[in-house]
Order: structure tokens, then C-alpha cells, then sequence
């Protein structure tokens, strides 16, 4: 009899509850134990779901208040020493790690692996301890046992925790910490024993990554000592084939594999003829990063004769958590019905391992209906007229490379856009966004539900960029923006703008803590019918004799922030959204716009895991840019964004955008992150971000000018630009202006220092 389970669903509940209850938390709103009280329910229900469903036990641990690799700093006790925490602490201590305080900044944020999910950093010192820390996991553990359920514990790999760390201190190797955390790994799994689980789910997605032989190598050494705990444990890695470690991972003493047969379809073969006769092997089979409907015949097909092979020691599962993906269909009633046909979110998906285990183990006519709803869903989105686009595909075709590189090199363009714009040394900016204020979210919301004219939604919205403008203009800032009171998200503003895009009402993904987003899904062929922000920008500039940016969302960043349609390939779909931006930027080139930013946050986040797949994205991925970008003058400035995420080892493909100006997070890791600008000799402008726009804490002057200075020594200092990390629509107004005016009197300082010839750039950060 085949089984199924799920490695993880989504912990954010069907409508927010917990972004909603972390926020009242941290306004002191509610109190912990009504916190904790909000986050039961949301594990209940979830449970609920997987045991109605008839899957075999409950995941457990896969919930967390903020981020599971914090979690697993908390569990294992090695919180970093400068917020001067014990092994054991509360809630708001836990949150002042992941947002900061008064006195420390917060823990460093990069994405997890190739995903929009953000996860914070442990920072390890030769001299981190471990021990256990808090009890929340086996409280969660006895909650699901009172409740009736049986307990599937998951935990991230040691090796996976390690490798995700950051080393805080030079001349040590993070991997020398093994043996003192194995110890704390193993006291887990038998307080989890002594509790009466029988399996734990143990992620080490690392295993899809390029590892050396010593991290390799590590994996024997360190699930020998694991096994010593005598618990059946699931190695689960996901994101992507094996390859090289494929045999590292099946000659572990486990008791079971889970593999990702989603993006590693190719290997199942070698995966069955290396699998040891008593193993269990997890077959994820459903896409656990995308919400089309899986063919369900087409797995059938596939798994049949390895079910008959296998019987009970073939699990079904998930390619990965679904965390990935939304909640629930049944939260979206608006939702275009033939659109919504072809879906499935978290919930339908662990509907389709029901429906894929009752047709392995009764047989397909034990489920006749339910298979052939799904093939004709998946037939009818492979018949519909509203997938492909002729003329689209027509001027795709038409693309050359003289749609892909501007008139001029960055020098010749760089005297022009100079004396152009006449700015000071170390110009001022933001990233584009200011305060979503509640009076903004209620007008657009009673906009969108019909409560408010479209006229009188323009007059509030000019309100509100005129606000935003005239503090900008008062703080001092050089280069302005109008503040998108006018955008829901970065992402689906445009989305919702060029055809080919359709949105859900519900569709929420966390992104990281309390930030949930609503991706777009990309169903076909992708074109701009009409202007999308040229009305909103040209009034802003209306208001001011100071340069103002046009802001605009990169067409990685769409791509990789919503659901692609998974019929072609995605540098196709990518280089028909980098056309509808070009478009964009060139009608605010004539409308007056002379700085036009084109946000690729997502840049990085896309790279393939594997770095023998990266040369083929990272060229189609920097002319996707470079097309969106190359069809204006040269004294157009064009600027690009990114943040979160580790650039050095493709500075060379961040070089070929051919960005006049890139602006990089850099606060969190102190300029750490500028370093490998630095060696690369980046030849363009710079802006590193110098103060943290994600958490609470006002930096002071002192501390951004500390940071410029930094900067300065790694950057020549003519070709900085001073800014902050993000962009500020999830802060205050009073924590925004004072940020900002110690930045503007930071740059101003620089300034005094540099024309005085107090120091020259060295390119080494001290």
C-alpha cells in the first residue's frame, strides 16, 4: 500500500490570521499567550486537513511565528551573543532577532535558496555553544498527539543549518562546528523518541546544491551519529536533481529518501537501481512551487510498476513544502472559473496525493471521477484561445541584437546624464516606495470594491504623491520619487496592467515574518495594451524642479514573483515581459522622465542551484534587462535595484545589464556584501543601502556615515550614491523622515570629507 504525507503546508492560516496576529503583537495589541492562541488554530486546521485528506500522520514543526531556520537557532540554542539572550528565551526576544531593537540590528536575511522566501542567518563564531533552547517543537509534538493525530517532526539538516549560516569571524570554517551541534541533533531525536514518534523528517536541501568533498563528506560522519539515536529518519532534499550526491544521500544510514520528482525527473531511474531493499523512498510528484494542476494519469503511468516494486515503501509526496504556494481555492470565489480550473493551491494539491494513493492502492476506477475531471482541466487549458498571443509571439521573433544594448558605453553616457542632472557627490535617493499609510489602503480598497469614483481615487492618490513629494523636497533629498500610493505590490501592480497576467483575491504566499504577497499567474502570452505609470509619474514632476524616477518593476522580478505558466520555456516568457517594460520606458522618456528605475530584486534569486546551469539563465536573464532598458537616450539614467541576496559570484552578469546605477541592501552585513563589488571593479554607479528599511531602529548619522565611509574605500567615491536598503511602504512616516534626514545629513558630511581630501578610495573595506 502506497502512502502519502506532505513535507510542509503554508503556516500564514487561509486569511492571514498569523500576519495579522504577529502584527497586533508587535503594536502590543494582544499579548503573547493570544498570539500563541491564533497560532494553535492555524496548526489544528492544518492537521485537520492532512488526516481528513487520509494522508499518513501530520507534519509537525514546519509552523514557525517567524522563520524555521530562527526557529532552529532557538531550538538549538545559539542565539547571537550580541543581543545578550540564554539558551532559552520568550517570544519577544525572539522577534527582536528577526526586527531588531534600540541597540542591535537584525539578524542578516537572504533568500532560501532559489525562492522568494526569505529566512534569517545564524551567525556562527569559533566559540558558538550549542544547546537546547526553547520547547517549541515538542509542545507542538504534544499538541498533535492530544489532538489524535500521529506526528511527523520535521527538522533542518545539520549539514543544511551550517551551510546556511554565515561565520562572523575570520580564519574559521563554520564546518569545524559539526561535532560540537551533532550532539544537540542527537538529544533532539531521542526527547522525540522518548515521546513516541516514529519518524522524523530531516531536511538537507543542500544536497541539491555544488558541494566540495568536504561537506560531502561530512554527511557520512554526520548521520552515523544521528542513527546512534535509533530514530527512522527521512532524508528529504528538494529544489532539484541530486546529481553528485545522489549516492551521498542513498548510502546514509536513514530510513527513508525523499527526492524531488518535479525538477529531478531525470534521475529517478539511478534513484530506484541505488535505493538499499529496505528503504523507503518519498517521491515528490507533485509540484510543490507552481499551482497548476498535476497530471494525475501521467503519474499514474510513471509510478505503477515502482508501486508494485515498492508497495508501503512508496510515499507520495510533495516535490517540496507547500509553503510555496497558496492556501486554498476555496478562498478565491471571484476567480475566473476557466482559469481556476487549471489550479491548485495547497489544499488541492494534498487532495491530488489523496486521489493519487486511493488510485495506486484501489485501483484508478476507485477514483474515475476525480481522474477524469483532471484530464479534462488539463485538456481544456491546452484548447483555450486565451493562452497564445500571434502578435506577440510575432515581435518576439523580430528581436535582434540592437534591442538589447544602448547608443553608448557607460563613460559616454555617464558625461551626458552629468551634466544633465548637475547632482552633488554622494546624491541621496530612495528605492521608490514610501509609508502605505492606512488612508491609502482604504481608498484603494474602496476604489477596487466601487466605493470611490475613479475620479475621486486619482484625486486621493495625486494627494498622497504630492505629500510624499513635498517631504522629500523638505528633508533635502536630490533625486525624488512619487511614493507608489497607487501599487498594491511591486509585482501584481503590473501584472495587473499587461494581459496574459491573472490575479487571485486570496492567493497569499509568505515572503518573510508578517509579509505575505499575492503573485500573479502567468497564464499566456504577456504584452502592455496601455501607459501604466506615466500619468502617476509626470504629475510628480509636476510638483518639482528636482529629478524624479520612474518606477518600474524588472521583467525577472514578474517572472520570478508569480506563478509562470509551466507550457514554455521561462527565458520566452521573461524576454516577452522585458518588451512590454521597454515600452514603459520609453513612453516615460517622452513624457520628460530623465531617471528611470527598473527593479531587479529577484536577479539573484532566479540563478539556477547548480552552477552548470547558470550560464544559460544568466544570459538570458541580463538581456531580458538590457532589452527592457535599451530603448532610450543616452542621458536617460537607468537605474535598477536588488537586495537580499548574495551578488559576488555573478558580478560579471550583473555588470552585462549595463545599469547606469545599481542600488544594493548592504546595512545588514555591515558592507560586507560591497566587498565583491569592490574586487570586481564594478564600473558603473553604486548605491549601497545604509540603513535596514525592515526593521523598527532609526540608525543615527554617525552609524550611516560609519558606512559610507566603508563604502567609499571599496567604491570610488564619484560614483556613490547614498540610499536606503528597500523600499520604506512598510514603515511609519516618523521613522521614515527621521531615517532619512540623518541619511541626507550622512551624505552630506561625505561630502565635506571628500572635497576636503580626507581620504582616497583603497578598495578594502576596514
Amino acid at each position: 500500500m502506497a502512502l502519502a504525507h506532505v513535507l510542509g503546508v503554508p503556516r500564514i492560516g487561509p486569511n492571514r490570521e498569523l500576519k495579522f496576529a504577529q502584527e497586533s503583537f508587535w503594536r502590543g495589541d494582544i499579548d503573547e499567550a493570544a498570539l500563541r492562541t491564533v497560532a494553535s488554530g492555524i496548526r489544528q486546521a492544518n492537521w485537520q486537513r492532512q488526516h481528513a485528506a487520509g494522508l499518513d500522520g501530520v507534519t509537525v514543526g514546519d509552523f514557525a511565528f517567524y522563520d524555521p531556520m530562527l526557529n532552529h537557532v532557538a531550538l538549538l540554542g545559539c542565539a547571537p551573543a550580541r543581543f545578550g539572550l540564554g539558551a532559552s528565551f520568550g517570544l519577544a526576544d525572539y522577534f527582536q532577532l528577526a526586527r531588531g531593537n534600540a541597540a542591535c540590528h537584525a539578524m542578516e536575511m537572504t533568500k532560501w535558496f532559489d525562492t522568494n522566501y526569505h529566512y534569517l542567518v545564524p551567525e556562527l563564531k569559533p566559540d558558538t555553544q550549542f544547546s537546547l533552547g526553547v520547547d517549541w517543537l515538542f509542545d507542538e509534538v504534544a499538541e498533535a498527539q492530544t489532538a489524535g493525530f500521529k506526528p511527523k517532526p520535521v527538522l533542518i539538516g545539520p549539514l543544511t543549518f551550517l551551510h546556511l549560516a554565515k561565520e562572523k569571524s575570520a580564519g574559521f570554517n563554520r564546518l569545524d562546528l559539526l561535532d560540537r551541534l551533532l550532539p544537540v541533533y542527537a538529544q533532539i531525536l531521542a526527547r522525540l523518541k522518548a515521546m513516541g514518534v516514529e519518524w522524523v523528517q530531516i531536511d538537507e536541501p543542500i544536497l541539491a546544491l555544488d558541494l566540495s568533498a568536504e561537506w560531502r563528506s561530512a554527511f557520512e560522519r554526520a548521520y552515523h551519529a544521528l542513527n546512534s539515536a535509533g530514530m527512522k529518519l527521512l532524508l528529504a532534499s528538494y529544489f532539484g536533481p541530486l546529481r553528485e550526491n545522489l549516492l551521498v544521500a542513498l548510502k546514509l544510514p536513514v530510513a527513508g529518501v525523499h527526492v524531488d520528482c518535479v525538477r529531478g525527473a531525470d534521475e529517478l531511474a539511478q534513484v530506484i537501481d541505488w535505493l538499499p531493499a529496505t528503504r523507503v523512498l518519498s517521491v515528490g510528484v507533485v509540484d510543490g512551487r507552481n499551482i497548476w494542476k498535476t497530471d494525475l494519469a501521467a503519474v499514474l503511468d510513471r509510478f505503477d510498476g515502482l508501486h508494485q516494486r515498492l508497495g508501503d515503501r512508496l510515499w507520495l509526496a510533495p516535490s517540496c513544502s507547500l509553503q510555496h504556494v497558496p492556501v486554498s481555492l476555496a478562498n478565491e470565489p471571484r476567480l475566473d472559473p476557466e482559469l481556476k480550473n487549471w489550479l491548485a493551491y495547497a489544499d488541492e494539491k494534498i487532495s491530488e496525493l489523496s486521489t493519487l494513493k486511493t488510485a495506486f492502492n484501489g485501483g484508478r476506477q476507485a477514483v474515475a471521477a476525480e481522474l477524469a475531471a483532471n484530464a479534462a482541466a488539463l485538456a481544456a487549458r491546452r484548447a483555450s484561445a486565451r493562452v497564445h498571443d500571434a502578435a506577440v509571439a510575432a515581435r518576439l521573433a523580430a528581436v535582434t541584437t540592437v534591442h538589447d544594448a544602448r547608443n553608448s558605453g557607460f563613460a559616454l553616457r555617464q558625461a551626458e546624464q552629468r551634466a544633465r542632472f548637475r547632482l552633488p557627490a554622494f546624491p541621496t535617493t530612495t528605492i521608490g516606495s514610501f509609508p502605505q499609510t492606512p488612508a491609502i489602503r482604504s481608498a484603494r480598497a474602496r476604489f477596487k470594491q466601487g466605493e470611490l469614483s475613479a475620479a475621486d481615487y486619482t484625486a486621493a492618490m495625486q494627494r498622497e504623491i504630492a505629500h510624499a513629494v513635498a517631504r522629500q523636497d523638505a528633508l533635502g533629498l536630490d533625486v525624488l520619487v512619487h511614493g507608489e500610493a497607487e501599487r498594491n505590490d511591486m509585482v501584481e501592480y503590473f501584472g495587473e496592467q499587461l494581459a496574459g497576467f491573472a490575479f487571485s483575491q486570496n492567493g497569499w504566499v509568505q515572503s518573510y515574518g508578517s509579509r505575505c504577497v499575492k503573485p500573479p499567474i502567468i497564464f499566456g502570452d504577456v504584452s502592455r495594451p496601455a501607459a501604466m505609470t506615466v500619468a502617476w509619474t509626470r504629475y510628480a514632476q509636476s510638483l518639482t524642479a528636482k529629478p524624479m524616477k520612474g518606477m518600474l518593476t524588472g521583467p525577472v522580478t514578474i517572472l520570478q514573483w508569480s506563478f509562470v505558466r509551466d507550457d514554455q520555456p521561462r527565458a520566452t516568457t521573461a524576454l516577452q515581459i522585458a518588451l512590454a517594460i521597454r515600452d514603459e520606458v520609453v513612453d516615460l522618456e517622452s513624457a520628460g522622465i530623465g531617471i528611470i528605475q527598473i527593479d531587479e530584486p529577484a536577479y539573484r534569486e532566479g540563478l539556477p542551484l547548480r552552477q552548470a546551469d547558470w550560464a544559460h539563465y544568466l544570459d538570458w536573464a541580463s538581456r531580458a534587462f538590457r532589452i527592457s532598458a535599451s530603448g532610450v537616450a543616452d542621458a536617460t539614467q537607468i537605474h535598477t535595484h536588488m537586495c537580499y541576496s548574495e551578488f559576488n559570484d555573478i558580478l560579471p552578469a550583473i555588470a552585462a545589464m549595463d545599469a547606469d546605477v545599481i542600488t544594493i541592501e548592504t546595512s545588514r552585513s555591515d558592507m560586507e556584501l560591497l566587498r565583491g563589488f569592490g574586487d570586481f571593479n564594478y564600473p558603473n554607479e553604486i548605491g549601497p543601502g545604509v540603513y535596514d528599511i525592515h526593521s523598527p531602529r532609526v540608525p543615527d548619522t554617525a552609524d550611516m556615515t560609519r558606512l559610507l565611509e566603508k563604502a567609499a574605500q571599496v567604491i570610488a567615491p564619484q560614483n556613490l550614491w547614498v540610499n536606503p536598503d528597500c523600499g520604506l511602504k512598510t514603515r511609519g512616516w516618523a521613522e521614515t523622515e527621521a531615517a532619512l534626514a540623518n541619511m541626507v545629513a550622512a551624505a552630506r558630511s561625505l561630502r565635506q570629507q571628500h572635497a576636503a581630501g580626507e581620504w582616497k578610495c583603497n578598495r578594502e573595506i576596514v
